[in-house]
């Protein structure tokens, strides 16, 4: 019999194997996930960039562990050999009325503990070329990017030389017997089906929304680092920014455009009749409500597939650029939203259930990646131990 069985070979999954590891050396884990490998999904779709820890409330589980994932991250990447592009990044404003929200940014990162500070148009210029604000940045040093899928297959092998057992091609199924002391569901945008076959999720639903990216495909570098828009504080998605990866490649995006069944990338591809139906049935809900606008979002994100419109909302963060060079679309990401199905609002935090025999991470969405291992050594403390 195993100790442990961890459902999901993703970032998550991976994290908590490893830190299970750490605190109980002579612990039997295996892992099924339900792809021939790692970085199939979310994990390996992610956008690679190290957040630093600054846009979220004090008390939330993000602000916690994102600012300590940075750093664990960061060095873990530098003592394996790993891509990292320490890039950093500003959040710029474009009216008055950003500049107060980039100081409400700016006391969270504060209150958080993190490395940020205000600068002025003028200080911008010294510090990157061709960034456009107004009146104030918000300049962040320890934001990074990194590769996501070289950091999986980097943990993937850590863990197997720790005798860890991995079984790809094994999708969770509830008919099937488990011989294992606890099962932890970290399956992603699955998760919250998983829970309820335990008797957990009782009050959510994940929701999936389309990530896509813009890719810039001529060889001029017109910008030096990553930068972004000041957010709607209401909603967990930061806007279309400009990233710039560990190769040096300028992407704008994402989109968060409500997906239509759960792995939803591309034409008709993994579609499933059962989700359809369901999720289109939840969103029908919330766009005739417009629930935390969803109608609004909705609406405002299908205009994104106009490659023009889509362009303009990045242009206007820069001086200069020429449009033409953004060309190819990204491979698409899904983000596995939790919604509270009560109050039909978006779950903003990391959310953990469970019980002697099973836990389930229903919500680890950006910035699970950054936070990973903080937060699955958390978990571990608080609820697998």
């Amino acid at each position: 019999m195993k100790d442990y069985l961890i459902i999901g070979a993703g970032i998550i999954g991976l994290a908590l194997a490893r830190e299970l590891k750490k605190a109980k050396p002579q612990a039997k884990i295996i892992i099924i996930e339900k792809e021939s490998d790692v970085g199939f999904h979310s994990s390996g779709r992610n956008s690679g960039v190290l957040h630093a820890g600054f846009y979220y409330t004090s008390s939330s589980l993000k602000a916690k562990f994102t600012k300590e994932g940075n750093k664990e991250l960061t060095t873990y990447c530098l003592e394996n050999n790993l891509s990292i592009n320490r890039c950093q990044k500003v959040v710029v404003a474009k009216d008055e009325s950003e500049v107060n929200t980039l100081k409400e940014l700016y006391n969270r990162g504060i209150k958080n503990g993190v490395d940020v500070s205000l600068i002025t148009q003028e200080e911008v210029d010294k510090k990157f070329k061709n960034v456009k604000t107004h009146k104030l940045a918000l300049y962040s040093p320890t934001t990074s990017t990194v590769n996501p899928v070289e950091i999986l297959h980097h943990l993937k092998k850590e863990l197997l030389n720790k005798g860890v057992e991995i079984k790809f091609n094994t999708p969770f199924k509830e008919s099937m017997k488990y011989d294992a002391k606890k099962i932890i569901n970290a399956a992603g945008l699955y998760a919250d089906k998983i829970a309820k076959s335990f008797g957990f999720s009782k009050n959510y639903k994940i929701i999936p929304f389309k990530g896509i990216y813009l890719k810039y495909d001529f060889t001029d570098k017109f910008i030096d680092t990553n930068i972004y828009p000041v957010p709607n504080l209401k909603n967990p998605f930061l806007g279309v920014h400009f990233t710039i990866t560990v190769d040096n490649t300028i992407k704008i995006g994402p989109t968060a455009i409500p997906a239509f069944w759960r792995e939803n990338y591309e034409g008709f591809q993994n579609f499933k009749l059962y989700e359809f139906i369901d999720i289109i049935t939840t969103e029908a809900k919330l766009f005739f409500l417009n629930s935390f606008h969803f109608r609004d979002l909705a609406l405002e994100e299908i205009k994104k597939y106009n490659k023009k419109y889509f362009i303009n909302l990045a242009k206007s963060m820069v001086k200069q650029m020429n449009e033409k060079g953004f060309q190819s679309w990204s491979k698409p990401g899904i983000r596995a939203q939790l919604l509270n199905i009560k109050t039909n609002e978006l779950v903003q935090d990391f959310v953990v259930e469970g019980d002697k025999k099973s836990v389930h991470i229903l919500n680890a969405v950006s910035p699970a990646f950054t936070s990973s291992f903080p937060f699955a050594r958390w978990v571990v403390q608080n609820y697998i131990l």
